[in-house]
């Protein structure tokens, strides 16, 4: 009867050295800093199943690309960001968003098998889509990555105190003169770009676990708003690097040892904390 077995690979230092690694961890450092700021947002504005679901509605950008032989990335992001824009402005308050949310997920989901259907090209690229491969992220898209970073910090830096605000507190910021609807939509775009660059990594399936799960673990352990927000890309950068590391040694998916790693974390926290509460 046979079994799953764990192979150790004893060559895989020269693994780690290859050009391909190389971007891989480079990539791995983008993601990180995008998704640790963005999560803790996410998790304060109580939008994650936003985030969530605006992976999922990038699909059919994702499949229609590949359909008409554009870039994979480019149509999931322009169909991330539409889904975005419309979800911000529909939805002003949370309980909005939700409604807002479900029903662009639900004809977006759609919409994407339909197009993975028309073509097997499209059909192929489905499953990088959903579970992603950051063993395969070339120059290209990092120079992306780093962009969208730069990006991120300079509209961070100028609507920081409006945005931590509005996330915190909705109804009072709202009476303080701070434009919520602005902020929605503000949040929501960003949130495209994270997702655009995170989906490659872990696909749209996994992608929770870079943006809300290393976020809800800082929230356990940090005080502030600025310590989660630098806890949580820690986080998420050393399951990146961790599940690039072990998927090497013991050959695997490393999206799975990414996924495996930051839900570890998490529940480490949670028991610890759970501990000191007794």
């Amino acid at each position: 009867m046979s079994g799953i077995r764990f192979s150790f690979d004893p060559n895989w230092p020269a693994t780690l050295s290859a050009p391909f690694m190389t971007n891989a961890f480079l990539a791995g450092l983008a993601i990180a800093v995008a998704a640790g700021v963005m999560g803790y947002f996410t998790i304060a504005r109580r939008s994650t199943f936003a985030a969530h679901a605006l992976a999922h509605i990038g699909l059919p950008g994702a499949t229609g690309a590949a359909l008409l032989g554009l870039p994979v990335s480019a149509g999931l992001g322009v169909f991330a960001l539409g889904g975005a824009l419309i979800i911000g402005a529909l939805g002003k308050r949370a309980s909005q968003r939700e409604i807002a949310t479900g029903t662009v997920l639900a004809f977006a989901t759609g919409l994407g098998l339909f197009f993975a259907r028309l073509s097997s090209s499209a059909s192929q690229q489905l499953q990088s889509i959903l579970f992603g491969s950051i063993l395969t992220i070339s120059t290209g898209q990092l120079i992306g990555f780093a962009v969208f970073d730069v990006i991120l910090l300079a509209v961070l830096a100028v609507i920081y105190r409006p945005l931590l605000f509005s996330s915190l507190d909705e109804q009072v910021a709202q009476a303080k003169g701070v434009p919520i609807g602005a902020m929605n939509i503000a949040f929501m775009a960003i949130m495209a770009g994270v997702v655009t660059i995170a989906v490659p990594a872990v696909g749209t399936l996994l992608i929770f676990a870079l943006v809300i799960t290393p976020a809800a673990t800082a929230n356990i352990i940090a005080g502030s708003p600025f310590r989660a927000m630098l806890t949580s890309s820690v986080l998420c950068l050393v399951a990146i690097w961790g599940g690039l590391v072990l998927s090497a040694m013991f050959p695997a998916p490393p999206s799975f040892i990414i996924v495996t790693l930051s839900t570890l974390f998490w529940a480490v926290a949670k028991g610890v904390a759970a501990l000191r509460a007794r």
